[in-house]
């Protein structure tokens, strides 16, 4: 079941952002900060965050948002899944979810941003697999030795 997002999911993300190993401590701040943003800014829609649950609890979540000062853009900000809950489909279930979402939104681009390092491997694998193409790469974007890759999906 994908829902969107109440308050009471705020530290299970959290926890489920940390314990995926792949996020720095700084990075799962800014995850919280975005929920942060969503639950308590009534009416904002530059984080709209969805989560899945499987038998009661977090297992996935997502956050999107439109682009500012682009028609039809939107940045897929978050996605992370419960590491006890990989290969069970959560990932691809929020994928589609968020593509439907952005639709509805009259969107027709999502923009997902991941590090060049080992540790995101599988992250570039999971965009590739739903459907994102590569566009861009840009060099010791985060670091030295850490490459900005920049996939998207159009959906129409």
């Amino acid at each position: 079941m994908i829902r969107p997002l109440g308050r009471a999911d705020r530290g299970p993300i959290r926890d489920l952002v940390a314990a995926t190993g792949v996020f720095t401590e700084e990075e799962v701040t800014i995850a919280v900060e975005l929920i942060d943003a969503a639950l308590d800014v009534p009416g904002q829609t530059d984080y709209i965050i969805r989560v899945a649950e499987e038998g009661g609890k977090v297992a996935g979540y997502y956050c999107v948002g439109p682009t500012p000062a682009t028609e039809g853009t939107f940045d897929l900000y978050w996605v992370a899944v419960d590491p006890a809950l990989h290969g069970k489909g959560i990932g691809r279930a929020l994928d589609d979810d968020a593509c439907d979402l952005v639709r509805r939104m009259s969107g027709r681009l999502i923009i997902a941003e991941t590090s060049s390092l080992p540790r995101y491997r599988r992250t570039r694998e999971f965009y590739v697999r739903r459907g994102y193409s590569q566009l861009a790469t840009i060099s010791d974007y985060y670091r030295p030795g850490d490459d900005l890759v920049v996939y998207g999906k159009y959906l129409t």
